[in-house]
C-alpha cells in the first residue's frame, strides 16, 4: 500500500486567508472611493484648463467653473479654500487637499493631495 500525503490548505489555514482577503477588500473599499474623487478633480482641472481664454478669466470666475465640474461628479472634500490661483508665470490652478476617512477605531487612512494645471491662454 502507498501512503498518499494530504494537500491543501488546513481550515485554520483557510480562515486566515479569508480574514486577511476580506480585510484588504475592505481597505480597498475605503481608498479606492478617495482616488476615484482626485482623478475627478484632475478631470476637472485639465478641463478648466483647456477651455480657450481660461488665463483671462478672474479668480471668482475660475473658481466657479471648478466648483461646477466638481458639483457634477459629487465631490465631497474640495472645498472652495483649496483652489489658489497664482498669475507669476502665466495663470497656475492649484488645488491643495486632504482626506481623512476612518478604517477601524481610532485608525484613519490620510490621503493629500496637491495638483496644479497652468492655464490656456
Amino acid at each position: 500500500m502507498r501512503i498518499h500525503k494530504q494537500r491543501g490548505m488546513s481550515l485554520v489555514g483557510f480562515i486566515i486567508v479569508l480574514g486577511l482577503s476580506i480585510f484588504v477588500a475592505y481597505l480597498g473599499m475605503r481608498i479606492i472611493p478617495i482616488y476615484m474623487e482626485y482623478y475627478a478633480v484632475v478631470s476637472a482641472m485639465n478641463g478648466v484648463a483647456a477651455e480657450e481664454g481660461s488665463a483671462h478669466l478672474t479668480p471668482y470666475q475660475i473658481r466657479t467653473r471648478v466648483m461646477n465640474r466638481l458639483y457634477v461628479s459629487y465631490s465631497q472634500n474640495v472645498k472652495d479654500h483649496h483652489i489658489k490661483i497664482s498669475r507669476s508665470t502665466g495663470v497656475q490652478l492649484r488645488i491643495v487637499y486632504e482626506v481623512r476617512k476612518p478604517v477601524i477605531g481610532n485608525l484613519d487612512v490620510v490621503a493629500h493631495f496637491d495638483k496644479s494645471v497652468r492655464l490656456a491662454n
